[in-house]
């Protein structure tokens, strides 16, 4: 048997404004046609299908199409599990008809931990599947009036280990003839490598557990969250799968990958880290305004034969006219995305921004917040998962 594991796909994902559907789309098309040419079971995507809770009809057409595609392949069986940056509700929408397309989907953590796990079976060969998504404070933790931060910390974290464990007594339970159990999950395992594209998707350190906070039946788990593909904690069977496409400029400097498990005789025998082709070439600069002009001729399509997309950061201390390098780069075909100062000068601080307002009671705390990010000369604009994190946090703290 053989089992693809991937993970935030961030389908309707756009960077500095500019759509991701055309590598998006070819990404997809890459993993059909893997997935036939090397005759994929099991299809396990470890959640963030999209980049937002309200996708547009174009990423759902995406995402459909795809899994509809996949019903004239060998891959059978596809486990699907909400990330943070999905909405529940549209995941689990059309769940009865997925689920008769063999397509089973948990879009949060469910009232009953046994509709968490998965029994498959393929060709005479078993698998346990524990399929937890991102887990919301509120969905396993009852919270109490009064809890300092670290109580709510101590007792999240806990609530998070016990429903891990949960999971691997159900699996245990149904599982009666041995077969390797594999855990899905959407979180953030300490000593993960991360990027700019992702967020700390807890407050401080709230629900980061660490490899040895997994139970030891499962035999693999198949992480989403963090964009690098990479092995929580030396643990090889703790593992993520990374982002396919690149999310950020700060993704360009390593392979996206999938991972393929061999599973025989009732044992993982192989993972796999398959690299994903890069479908849009990116490119990131740092020098002077002459410097960086002269490494245009660099910039060069690959055989995907997308814009390639380009980041200058210049050398600089101070603000500097960049209309020479939107004049140079005419001639050439790539588009610059974002141009930065290695150096930024220091913002107003936010007493400054504040002197002309009668009162902060009158404020807002998204106007706070916006506010303190421009103070720090935080570049909010350009990091939309940032706010949504603070709205996700503001509205838990509402609702408590």
């Amino acid at each position: 048997m053989k089992i693809l594991h991937t993970a935030d796909w961030h389908l309707g994902h756009r960077l500095h404004e500019q759509s991701q559907l055309q590598e998006q789309t070819l990404f997809l098309d890459w993993i059909e046609n893997y997935i036939i040419n090397n005759k994929i079971d099991v299809l396990l995507i470890s959640g963030d299908v999209f980049d937002n809770g309200s996708p547009s009809n174009q990423s759902l057409e995406l995402y459909y199409s795809f899994l509809v595609k996949l019903k004239n392949t060998t891959c059978k069986s596809i486990i699907i599990t909400g990330g943070n940056h999905d909405s529940p509700g549209t995941l689990n929408a059309p769940k009865q008809l997925l689920d008769a397309l063999a397509i089973k989907v948990v879009g949060k953590a469910t009232e009953n931990i046994a509709d968490e796990v998965f029994e498959i079976n393929v060709n005479g060969e078993k698998i346990i599947i524990g399929a937890v998504p991102y887990l919301r404070d509120g969905d396993i933790r009852r919270a109490v009036a009064g809890e300092s931060f670290n109580e709510l910390t101590d007792k999240y974290k806990k609530a998070l280990i016990n429903h891990y464990k949960l999971i691997a007594a159900q699996c245990k339970l149904v599982n009666t003839s041995n077969a390797p159990v594999i855990a899905m999950g959407h979180l953030f395992a300490t000593g993960g490598s991360i990027s700019d594209s992702e967020q700390n998707i807890y407050v401080g350190t709230l629900g980061h557990i660490g490899a040895t906070d997994f139970p030891t039946y499962f035999n693999y788990v198949a992480l989403g969250h963090l964009h690098r593909p990479q092995i929580v904690g030396g643990n090889t069977k703790i593992r993520y799968s990374g982002s396919p496409n690149i999310l950020s400029f700060s993704e360009i400097n390593y392979d996206k990958k999938v991972l393929v498990l061999t599973i025989d005789a009732k044992e993982i025998t192989n993972v796999d880290a398959i690299i994903v082709p890069n479908f849009r070439p990116f490119y990131k600069i740092t020098g002077t305004i002459e410097t960086c002009i002269a490494a245009f001729p660099d910039f060069i399509k690959n055989t995907y034969n997308l814009t390639p997309w380009v980041e200058i950061v210049l050398d600089e201390d101070s603000t500097v006219n960049t209309d020479a390098l939107k004049e140079a780069s005419k001639q050439y075909d790539f588009e610059i995305l974002k141009t930065s100062l290695k150096k930024q000068r220091k913002t107003k601080g936010i007493e400054e921004l504040l002197e002309n307002t009668p009162s902060i009671k009158e404020l807002v705390p998204t106007d706070v917040f916006k506010l303190k990010c421009e103070e720090m000369g935080f570049d909010l604009e350009n990091r939309p998962e940032i706010w949504d994190a603070f709205n996700e946090v503001l509205q838990a703290v509402k609702n408590q």
